[in-house]
């Protein structure tokens, strides 16, 4: 899910003073500001390392960096020498079996995390220190915060796909690649399903679902790099299949063509045009609201009804990729559902057991640099296709239940606890079980 195709344990390449038994894989990083930033990643190619590492080195003096690398072994190999001393880096759970890669990097960072306030971020966004400060501000009052991205530099294709963002904010919200959570009610309602498309409309409708506040401050702009051209194309159709989650959106879309060709086949441009005028001032309306004329060009307004025009032809598109194809292709598999409804959640998570993973047989260790390369990336331990990386990586000779964290088992089905209460006085989760929303009560 992130830039560079990441959707969404190995080697700890942080230095600090404690050990990161959570982890289980050698020494925490990062200042005692109370907050955490999971940043998970799937790289198949390395061209932005430099730019990232960079980004990196400055965001360390401001939180403690967990990231979770899916990339392929030699990548992960050379951003462990990279980042060491930056963050904690890590392998996705080997127990997660998200067909979306993304949730099982965020699963598992927030499995070590240990604020309470966590900064969950894609590879291509990029905080300031003010923006990391807004967020965790808003954390005191709010579950889930949901700052408002924007793109810079902005070249053609980021104005085109800014003009959906500024449709968004005239109509509500934006959907952006970065959110703020409070991780006792992420361990509370046992994360969110990781087998949708749309696992960022998932994640907020878990949170709604579960009773959890959200915050929603359109004046907080958080820079976000822009995709390359062939990349920015390549996600037209899987963008608009997003959709199916949000029916009557659906449907507005899939009614543009049929009321375009029924208008100019009656000659009515007069029509056309006041569509196409009404979409530019709805998208202006969206570009003044909180603050947004200083990040967002009048001409990304002004590419309004040419993105409207697009995600009526994706939505078909999209649409028949679901009847006919049962879903989309992402990461190697073909994911049928876009993100499930409030209603859905609130019915379907409930405690229960789940025959799936066994809390003490669940591997948790980090990158073996006592083995060879052959060892440590087999076939059988390679990459799934899901995302979820093999569970392997430095074992320090501790006991297997002292390097997992308190809060190791939300499971690969995106399942809360039957919790426990630890020593440490938070939810001990444990993989296998369905998730529950019952339990309110803030453990921050």
């Amino acid at each position: 899910m992130t830039g560079r195709g990441a959707d969404g344990p190995g080697t700890d390449t942080s230095t600090g003073a404690g050990t990161d038994t959570g982890a289980g894989i050698g020494t925490a990083v990062g200042p005692g500001t109370g907050l955490d930033y999971v940043l998970p990643l799937r790289w198949e190619e390395d061209s932005g390392l430099d730019e990232l590492t960079a980004y990196l080195r400055g965001l360390a003096r401001h939180a403690r960096i967990i990231v979770v690398d899916g990339s392929p072994g030699e990548l992960f190999d050379r951003h462990a020498r990279r980042w060491r001393g930056l963050a904690v880096h890590l392998w996705p759970d080997g127990d997660l079996g998200f067909a979306n890669g993304k949730v099982s990097g965020v699963v598992t960072g927030l499995r070590r995390a240990t604020a309470e306030h966590v900064v969950i971020a894609d590879d291509d966004v990029r905080y300031d220190a003010a923006g990391l400060a807004r967020v965790r501000a808003l954390l005191e009052e709010a579950d889930l915060v949901r700052p408002q991205n924007h793109f810079d530099p902005l070249p053609w294709h980021a104005r085109w796909d800014t003009a959906r963002t500024l449709l968004n904010r005239g109509l509500g919200a934006d959907y952006p690649g970065t959110f703020g959570v409070r991780r006792s009610t992420f361990v509370r309602m046992g994360g969110y399903d990781g087998n949708v498309l749309f696992e960022n409309l998932e994640l907020i409708r878990t949170v709604r679902a579960c009773g959890g506040r959200e915050a929603r401050p359109l004046d907080l702009h958080v820079r976000r790099l822009p995709p390359e051209a062939g990349r920015f194309w390549s996600q037209r159709v899987r963008q608009a299949y997003d959709d199916l989650a949000q029916p009557a959106r659906m449907a507005f879309f899939l009614a543009v063509l049929p009321g375009l060709a029924a208008a100019l086949r009656r000659r009515r441009h007069r029509a056309v045009l006041a569509g196409a005028g009404l979409a530019v001032g709805l998208a202006e309306a969206g570009r003044r609201r909180a603050g947004g004329r200083r990040v967002f060009p009048f001409s990304a307004s002004l590419f309004a009804p040419v993105w409207i025009l697009e995600r009526a032809v994706c939505s078909w598109l999209a649409l028949a990729a679901r009847l006919t194809r049962g879903g989309v292709p992402y990461a190697g598999r073909r994911l049928r559902v876009a993100a499930h409804s409030v209603r859905w959640i609130k019915r379907h998570r409930r405690p229960g057991t789940d025959p799936g993973t066994d809390p003490d047989t669940a591997p948790n260790r980090g990158t073996d640099r006592g083995t060879d390369r052959d060892d440590r990336r087999s076939p059988d331990a390679g990459l799934s296709r899901t995302g979820a990386a093999p569970n392997r990586g430095t074992d320090r000779g501790t006991d297997r239940d002292d390097r997992r964290s308190p809060d190791a088992g939300l499971s690969r089905t995106g399942a809360a606890p039957a919790g426990t209460i630890s020593s440490a006085g938070r939810v001990r989760l444990r993989p296998g079980t369905r998730p529950s929303c019952a339990t309110r009560r803030r453990t921050a």
